[in-house]
């Protein structure tokens, strides 16, 4: 039975690094031709990546302060800080913990999600539900933040040519008017060992051996995923959360998926039978920001004007894990 209390996007934000690499520059560094497979094959032309001095705490805290001015809400008003990650700046303590401080948000509880690249959308449901549950919560922070440049190998063509970083944020306030209607999440986790940073926790401690044998923690791909996973996943995904809102796909206006492969993204349109338009992609200038890409591609469109209010949005991630996630938004803005 509702309670009447809903959860509502108040506001976006976005941050991108200034510092550009484009294609040129990664086959600079390859010392092999890769532009022409990856605008064909991806869709990236460039990406931005961050300076040695910033952290990803940093990159969290210029995407919430853009977010907290278009929403209106002072950062000691807000109740609870949500950073989804998985290039935090610590192993411990969580990055929300340095966004809180940096931001001033005193008053504000903390926790990190890591789901790899589902994580802002299981973010999202978290603080979603945690203020349709508890009235303690009224102003909810959740960013989505992605410093994967530093785990690059940039002799690595598989990995080099698609990561960068930046951050994206929402401000989630308590509303009488439905926002954030539905969430599904899922795993496959027989694969978390197919793509990832595999130094540094306890099942590969950092030690000196590890890092002279197998060299600094980086981001790889292990072994691959099956090449339909997402044709095949994301469709029932996808269809289990408008069930959930009790919509179906032609009453969306919007569909946001990981942004990572440009061609998946068409075919996922064709899979459900949508037209392109209403799909929005940021690889192209961005590359693939993992956490943060769906966020930032949130406030793009609606920097862009291709959001009004009422209209309904399909959010739909997945990252290593393999960890799963949809929502569906309406936008009250």
């Amino acid at each position: 039975m509702s309670t009447g209390r809903f959860a509502a996007i108040a506001g976006t934000g976005r941050y991108v690094p200034e510092r550009v690499m484009t294609n040129a520059d990664v086959e600079a560094l390859l010392g092999e031709s890769v532009d022409a497979w990856l605008r064909e094959r991806v869709g990236i032309i460039e990406r931005h990546v961050m300076s040695d001095q910033e952290t990803t705490s940093d990159l969290a805290a210029a995407a919430a302060r853009q977010a907290l001015e278009r929403a209106g809400v002072a950062p000691e008003d807000l109740d609870l800080i949500i950073v989804a990650s998985d290039t935090p700046d610590y192993l411990s303590p969580g990055t929300a913990s340095p966004l809180q401080s940096k931001l001033g948000a005193r008053k504000a509880g903390t926790f990190d999600v890591n789901c790899a690249c589902a994580s802002w959308v299981t973010a999202l449901d978290v603080g979603a539900k945690t203020i349709v549950a508890d009235p303690d919560y009224n102003n909810v922070l959740v960013v989505g933040a992605y410093g994967m440049t530093r785990y690059v190998d940039w002799k690595d063509k598989y990995t080099c040519t698609l990561f960068a970083d930046g951050a994206g944020a929402v401000v989630l306030r308590a509303s009488t008017e439905p926002g954030v209607f539905a969430a599904r999440l899922s795993a496959h986790g027989d694969f978390h060992d197919a793509l990832g940073i595999y130094t540094g926790g306890t099942a590969r401690p950092a030690t000196v051996e590890e890092v002279t044998t197998r060299g600094k923690p980086r981001v790889q791909f292990v072994r691959k995923f099956p090449a339909t996973f997402n044709s095949e996943h994301w469709p029932p995904l996808v269809h289990g959360a408008l069930r959930k809102a009790g919509l179906g796909l032609d009453d969306i206006q919007l569909f946001l998926f990981t942004q990572l492969n440009l061609r998946t993204i068409e075919g996922m349109m064709g899979i459900l039978e949508q037209p392109i338009e209403k799909a929005h992609w940021i690889m192209d200038k961005w590359g693939y920001t993992g956490s943060a890409c769906i966020p930032m591609a949130l406030d793009d469109a609606a920097q862009q004007g291709k959001i009004k209010r009422g209209d309904n949005i399909v959010l739909c991630a997945s990252g290593g894990g393999i960890a799963m996630g949809a929502a569906v938004v309406r936008w009250t803005l």
